[in-house]
């Protein structure tokens, strides 16, 4: 068992980062059936040096969160999206996917197994839950594998930005693609991210917290905000790009959904560059980073800068949708979308 004791935790101070837990949870596709699930004390995993999750890329993964609620309960945030996201991702390259009901029952029992790690209520922080699947197959001709492994651990985190809760700048970076049209953007495989990272580190150097990718064909519309989906508010609209390459956001949907609840109309379309510069609100949004909102984003390339805040803080209808959608994960209000599951 972990050596980490919760009470030692500084709940209030986590950083988006690992923290061992107790217990992680596994379970392997082999001779076209799916196993038992194995419980693990182990932080490492034995992996053939030929498997294709290393040499092909067949890696997929999921981000959900569990939060210790007001009322005392654990609540999982929107287990059945995630379930049916990691099959897409599992489809779009070839992997055995894992039926719904059993990525439930393992999250479920991996956030049971390590409730100790469960940030309490008010701390700010959560319990971040990390499904993977792995093609484990030794071979080295280039074709899909017929051995899985699924894995699930947890880790407590704080916010993905350290900021919390606060306008921050985010640039435009034309040099760079995330992914390739018709490529692998709308599945969370881990190619998208090693993709990532070059331009995140250069925009990071140069004081910002992401960059907004344009389209990867035309360079002509707004993309994705490096790990997280991008979303507008123009003119009391909610705006957000509609693309192959975009990863389809849980938590934008969620965002989406909020915001036809409150009689906001919603629009998923092609979002021009230049219309930026007609926005009142943005913000970068995903499980991770929840909804970050932006003061600036400016565009290296033309040195064009759009100016979203001036104040610093969050514009009036990005507040309202994140603290609606924090308060239904929390507890503090109904959730009447039933998006929620509870650990007993």
């Amino acid at each position: 068992m972990s050596s980490l004791n919760s009470p030692e935790i500084d709940w209030k101070n986590l950083s988006f980062g690992y923290l061992p837990t107790d217990y992680n949870v596994r379970c392997r596709f082999h001779n076209g059936k799916w196993g038992e699930i194995e419980v693990s004390q182990s932080d490492s995993i034995n992996i053939h040096m030929a498997a294709t999750c290393l040499h092909y890329g067949q890696e997929i993964f999921e981000g959900l969160k569990a939060f210790m609620g007001k009322d005392g309960k654990i609540r999982i945030f929107r287990l059945d999206e995630n379930a049916r996201r990691i099959r897409e991702s599992a489809k779009g390259i070839l992997m055995e996917p894992v039926p719904e009901e059993l990525f439930k029952e393992m999250v479920k029992k991996v956030v049971e197994l390590n409730k100790r790690f469960v940030p309490p209520y008010g701390s700010g922080a959560s319990l971040y839950i990390r499904p993977i699947e792995l093609g484990m197959t030794a071979q080295v001709g280039v074709k899909p594998a017929s051995d899985y492994l699924f894995m699930i651990f947890v880790t407590p985190v704080g916010p993905y930005f350290k900021e919390g809760f606060k306008p921050t700048n985010i640039c435009i970076m034309r040099d760079f693609d995330r992914v390739a049209p018709k490529g692998t953007g709308r599945w969370k495989v881990g190619g998208n991210y090693a993709a990532s990272l070059d331009a995140g580190e250069k925009a990071h150097e140069l004081g910002y917290s992401a960059v907004l990718y344009l389209d990867p064909r035309e360079k002509k519309y707004v993309d994705e905000c490096g790990p997280a989906n991008f979303f507008a508010i123009k003119n009391g609209k909610y705006i957000t790009p509609a693309s192959e390459s975009i990863l389809p956001s849980v938590t934008n949907k969620s965002l989406m959904e909020l915001a036809r609840d409150l009689g906001i109309e919603v629009e998923a379309r092609q979002i021009p560059v230049e219309e930026l510069s007609e926005i009142q609100e943005a913000g970068a949004c995903g499980t991770a980073a929840v909804a970050s909102p932006v003061a600036e984003i400016d565009d290296l390339d033309t040195g064009k800068k759009y100016i979203v805040s001036t104040n610093g803080e969050a514009g009036p209808i990005t507040t309202t949708l994140y603290n609606k959608l924090r308060s239904i994960q929390l507890g503090e209000e109904e959730d009447v979308h039933g998006w929620n599951t509870i650990v007993e």
